[in-house]
């Protein structure tokens, strides 16, 4: 498995419940842009259009020594899922507070390009400096602990 992209905004302001592995629908040259790495997935979300999953705001930069098409780099791609995981995902969604988030952007043993989305609840800012400061505890002990004899 090689991960092109990982989503590190989402773990700080998501807290993860689930997540699910779904492959993704891609168009021309946009395969070999990923395998240069050059994608963005900063303000990517997942959502529902006519009973499908999309992922929108998945920039791909266009492959510049593309000779055909050029694709719309945040152009809404659909996702592919099994219809139970569609249905447990839009009940879930449902719930106040809840999104689909892409975590991240990979190639899985066989070459297919995939992406992990999460079902994720917003963290409160005080849940974000509690951890914050644990992290900061945490390292400070771990100096004691080297410095002590």
């Amino acid at each position: 498995m090689k991960v092109i992209a990982h989503n590190r905004k989402a773990l700080h302001d998501y807290a993860v419940m689930d997540s699910y592995e779904a492959g993704m629908v891609l168009e021309g040259s946009e395969v070999k842009s990923l395998r240069q790495g050059s994608i963005s997935m900063s303000d990517a979300y997942a959502d529902f259009r006519n009973g499908e999953v999309y992922v929108f705001n998945l920039h791909i930069s266009p492959y510049k020594f593309s000779s055909g098409q050029i694709q719309e780099p945040k152009r809404r791609r659909k996702l592919l899922l099994q219809k139970n995981e569609i249905r447990k995902l839009y009940g879930a969604l449902t719930q106040k507070g809840n999104a689909l988030i892409p975590l991240k952007v990979y190639f899985n043993d066989h070459g297919f390009a995939k992406v992990s989305i999460g079902l994720c609840h917003r963290k409160r800012f005080y849940d974000k400096k509690e951890k914050i400061l644990k992290r900061e505890s945490d390292v400070n002990l771990k100096r004691v602990r080297r410095s002590a004899p």
